[in-house]
């Protein structure tokens, strides 16, 4: 593990319930940002949802954290691509990689099950899979041809442009263009075989809580093993690049009693065997919570863990500012050095 950081899964409160508006957890989701910044952590990551009190349209909030940091890389885990426009994404990530110079981490995925029946078909797509899969494939690859700068359309006559500026007929990319930017973006996989898929679309890798595998091992050993099939099919592949690796887990350093008094109850926490509405059988991750020492030895014996490059800590953003600033400050001050982390102040 070299690097870490924090995905927040932003749940704020509607319908007249009691919680964080909307606007509150953008404020967190700011001043969270800004403080993990000055702590040296690397990643700032916030899942997408539709139709739910969640975080749906990310890059306003990327873009606004992106401009008040400066090493903070910004990403998503993940945008669900049976609902994006993919051209429009593709201009909208490249702007975001020229506002944050580059520090971009950018998540796609086929999306997780939903509250609405097909909901993409309210923005205006079709699939012919129930579960939209055939749509989301369509749009990753539609997104990526054009970050890689194909033509996605063509010039007009020279009477119909304006601005006249260029060859009638000749292919048009989407801009701007920048050619690292392929290379900042991960595919969220759940399964061995689409982690194999996404080394062969030379994309990196995101493997979050849960898998939708299942075995007797636990879930740092199911995504080493998921780890382990990406990074051979990449060198089968031949992509002539190092790809990333990043894990989710739910960690929390118990370093005095309010830490206690808040996550205590959880450290007894265990992998557990569940299904998932249009996936089935999955493999949850357990909740770490311990004094550091402790916490150390179990990161250490989760071979996942191990394996990445990059931990995404979930956060309970809804608690709050203080308390999601001092979870980073634990493991930042107590955990993370034992683990290998380079803050992000000495890796730029």
């Amino acid at each position: 593990m070299k690097a870490f950081g924090f995905l927040s899964f932003g749940h704020y409160a509607a319908g007249g319930r009691q919680g964080p508006s909307s606007a509150d957890m953008a404020r967190i989701h700011l001043d969270l940002a800004q403080a993990a910044d000055d702590l040296g952590v690397n990643n700032a990551s916030f899942r997408i949802h539709h139709f739910v009190p969640q975080a749906s349209a990310p890059m306003p909030l990327l873009g606004a954290i992106a401009g008040s940091t400066k090493y903070l890389e910004v990403g998503t885990g993940v945008i669900d691509m049976r609902y994006e426009n993919p051209l429009y994404l593709a201009e909208e990530a490249a702007s975001l990689y020229d506002v944050a110079g580059g520090r971009v981490a950018l998540g796609l995925s086929r999306g997780a099950p939903e509250v609405a029946d097909r909901g993409w078909e309210a923005f205006g797509y079709h699939a012919d899979a129930d579960n939209g899969a055939d749509l989301a494939r369509k749009n990753l690859e539609r997104f990526l041809e054009a970050i890689d700068g194909y033509g996605v359309t063509t010039a007009a006559p020279l009477e119909r442009q304006y601005p006249t500026m260029f060859q009638p007929g000749s292919p048009l990319p989407v801009f701007p263009q920048n050619p690292g930017l392929r290379k900042k973006i991960f595919y969220g996989s759940g399964t061995f075989s689409s982690a194999e898929q996404t080394a062969r679309d030379g994309l990196n890798l995101m493997s979050s809580t849960l898998v939708s595998e299942t075995s007797q091992q636990t879930l740092g050993e199911v995504q080493a093993e998921q780890i382990d099939r990406y990074r051979t099919a990449w060198q089968e592949a031949g992509h002539e690049w190092t790809p990333r690796v990043s894990v989710s887990r739910s960690i929390f350093p118990i370093v005095d009693a309010d830490d206690q008094r808040h996550f205590g109850r959880q450290a007894g926490s265990r992998d557990q065997v569940g299904s998932l509405p249009e996936v089935g059988a999955s493999t949850f991750g357990r909740t770490y919570a311990a004094e550091p020492d402790q916490l150390i030895e179990q990161l250490q014996a989760d071979p996942a863990v191990m394996a990445a490059d990059t931990l995404l800590l979930t956060v309970p953003t809804t608690a709050g500012l203080d308390i999601n600033v001092k979870i980073l400050e634990n493991f930042a001050h107590h955990v993370a050095p034992a683990l290998g982390w380079q803050p992000s102040h000495t890796s730029n």
